[in-house]
């Protein structure tokens, strides 16, 4: 699968006010099926991006250990067995981030009409340039293309970035949450949202 995007990316810093007249840049985003040659750098945008969003959420100790060597093992293994159905955003030949989706892993949910976005992570560098919101669209349409007309994700609670990125998203939470050990307990939450009108980021 192979789609080439033109993304407009507001050049101006959004952390920071804007003084002056926002400059934008166009950048050709290319989206493609993730290979197990992506492993390593699959490996350092997942790592890079717990690093930045995790610290102060999970332990010290548990980040430590949460290394570009494993993570590479891990995809590497992954993408040869096709365990997992990875995407990668790359721009002149870099990888950018991922999106991982497939079917919904939940007991309590019509798997017939029910799709996950397993994950979107991307380089601290790339955050806040609209690459996200193109992962997540993309993943939309893609499941709705399947026949889902429900996507479902899952957010750790504590970190109030990622649901407000959902949330802007047009996800809403629908009640479900789960313990997870990452280092220590933890709470996950579930959310949703309709997929009738999903339609790609162009």
């Amino acid at each position: 699968m192979m789609q080439i995007r033109t993304l407009i990316i507001d050049g101006a810093d959004a952390d920071k006010p804007r003084r002056s007249p926002v400059r934008h840049e166009k950048m050709n985003v290319n989206l493609r099926r993730a290979t197990s040659d992506d492993a390593p750098a699959l490996a350092e945008a997942h790592v890079e991006s717990w690093l930045k969003a995790y610290r102060g959420i999970l332990p010290d100790a548990h980040l430590h250990g949460f290394t570009v060597e494993r993570r590479t093992k891990r995809f590497r293994r992954s993408l040869t067995d096709n365990s997992e159905e990875t995407y990668v955003a790359e721009l002149d030949g870099q990888i950018l981030g991922f999106l991982t989706l497939g079917d919904c892993r939940d007991s309590d949910v019509d798997h017939n009409t029910t799709g996950e976005i397993w994950g979107i992570y991307l380089l601290p560098q790339h955050w806040r340039k609209g690459i996200g919101r193109f992962l997540a669209k993309q993943g939309e349409s893609m499941l709705a293309s399947r026949g889902c007309s429900v996507a479902t994700l899952w957010v750790l609670e504590a970190n109030g970035q990622a649901r407000r990125f959902y949330e802007a998203m047009g996800f809403e939470t629908d009640g479900a949450t789960k313990e997870v050990e990452l280092g220590a307990p933890l709470t996950a939450v579930r959310y949703r949202k309709k997929l009738e009108d999903a339609e790609p980021e162009n």
